[in-house]
């Protein structure tokens, strides 16, 4: 018996292969998700802690920082044009995004119908969306130009308004044609994604909506808007994120003018940072646009969380 065993006790484990190793499923998984996380804190997780630390210091240009706390933040939060720039990012993101919600539905539904000529339709609707948005801004800074408008010109050619108004050099009309171009950009994407939603209702519960004598209106409102409220919220989330962050767009048209009229967080802490060469302070203002935005983000995370019942 003892004969027969001794082989098997002195067997020598295979030699370390690093092939097998890796085809694990356990190491294989782990180095599937640490390769993502590695690009996230090499190309987010760094500047934005370097970010932080910037904002608590006085950091001139070509002069080096000296350790002030949280100084940035207070001369900020006392600064006027701050605050307005707080209330112009508010009124920028919240009317663009309910432009974008309304418009983008309505799209939608009508995108969802059979007629002709439909998929051209759809693939020229993505337009705005896929076109640079330096382009397309540059595009509209010419229809919107004082001298050369379009606009300008269709309302003196109707008699309307002769001359036409200073679309960009009006305070109130700055902010109103920057929500406008920012809706015109962001409508295919609102589009697009509730249309794909609206392919994946079952054709059998608007059957059974016409069979109760429900209208179109009530089908809209039984069927079609509970069924579309998770993606309607999801995607209405990363609208507000994406519009409150907004920098190219508003940038390229005013440059937060006139009279700060359009500044968001985005431009005015470019403009605090490379315009006066004051590195702390513009840190300090573009990190608080986090708050706001986490609050956002934990709101569609708690949403979004199943119920347990």
């Amino acid at each position: 018996m003892t004969a027969v065993l001794a082989p098997a006790l002195t067997r020598r484990r295979p030699p370390f292969s690093l092939s097998r190793w890796v085809e694990r499923e356990s190491v294989f998984s782990w180095l599937m998700v640490a390769l993502p996380v590695a690009f996230l804190v090499a190309l987010v997780g760094y500047p934005f802690f370097y970010g932080i630390w910037i904002s608590l210091q006085d950091r001139p240009v070509a002069k080096p920082g000296e350790f002030v706390g949280l100084a940035n933040f207070i001369r900020a939060w006392h600064d006027p044009v701050f605050r307005q720039v707080a209330v112009n990012t508010i009124f920028y993101t919240a009317a663009a995004t309910l432009l974008k919600m309304v418009g983008g539905l309505g799209l939608a539904l009508v995108m969802n119908q059979d007629f002709r000529f439909k998929n051209l339709t759809r693939a020229l609707l993505l337009l705005p969306f896929i076109v640079p948005t330096v382009l397309s801004t540059i595009a509209w800074q010419w229809i919107l130009d004082p001298a050369f408008s379009v606009v300008n010109w269709v309302l003196k050619a109707a008699d309307i308004a002769d001359p036409g108004p200073s679309w960009l050099g009006n305070p109130h009309l700055a902010m109103f044609s920057l929500v406008i171009v920012n809706t015109w950009r962001g409508l295919p994407f609102y589009a697009i994604t509730l249309l794909a939603g609206l392919q994946t209702i079952p054709p059998d519960l608007y059957e059974a909506a016409t069979i109760d004598g429900a209208g179109r209106w009530g089908r809209f409102r039984y069927v079609t808007l509970p069924l579309l409220m998770p993606i309607i919220f999801i995607v209405t989330m990363f609208s507000v994120i994406f519009t409150f962050a907004d920098f190219q767009l508003i940038y390229v048209l005013t440059r937060g003018g006139p009279a700060n009229a359009t500044h968001v967080f985005a431009t005015y802490a470019f403009d605090i940072a490379m315009g006066a060469g004051q590195f702390g302070q513009g840190a300090a203002i573009a990190l608080s646009m986090v708050p706001p935005l986490a609050l956002i983000i934990l709101a569609m995370a708690i949403y979004m969380r199943p119920s347990k019942s």
